[in-house]
């Protein structure tokens, strides 16, 4: 099961560097028109925020709140988005490696985890085609996108 997740985990990871890889500035700073929306690059700040939480509440065994690695200012910075993922993603893999089997509390975090990166992924799916974004190949093949039923 450990590794399964870490390769979910992994592959969350490539469709992040893959859409940040894909984006402007701009389109970082983006929000969705006529919609309640916050902006594309604040989606990714979360995601990486919670890559950091999460452990962190996990080993605490409760939610020590909520921190990012990233600054508000730098949602709109490809570089320093692509480098937190980067870095987020080798911590999350350390940890999730080094999870004892019996410990509950853990695998849930770590689950609550994923499910956080995938729900993002949708929401910023719904960024990418409101904004006119082509979408990258690796999220086109992971969820079916633009194809004809």
């Amino acid at each position: 099961m450990k590794e399964l997740l870490r390769r979910r985990l992994a592959r969350a990871n490539t469709l992040y560097l893959d859409v940040v890889d894909a984006v402007t500035a701009d389109q970082l700073g983006s929000r969705l028109a006529d919609l309640p929306s916050d902006t594309f690059g604040h989606q990714l700040w979360c995601v990486l925020g919670a890559r950091e939480s999460y452990p962190r509440a996990a080993r605490a065994g409760e939610w020590q709140g909520f921190t990012s690695p990233v600054t508000a200012e730098e949602t709109t910075d490809a570089a320093a988005l692509r480098a937190a993922f980067t870095q987020t993603a080798s911590d999350v893999d350390a940890w999730v490696a080094g999870l004892d089997a019996e410990d509950e509390t853990s695998f849930t975090y770590a689950l609550a985890l994923l499910e956080h990166e995938t729900q993002h992924h949708g929401q910023l799916i719904r960024f990418l085609y409101g904004l006119g974004i082509e979408r990258p190949e690796s999220w086109q093949r992971q969820y079916a996108l633009d194809e004809e039923f």
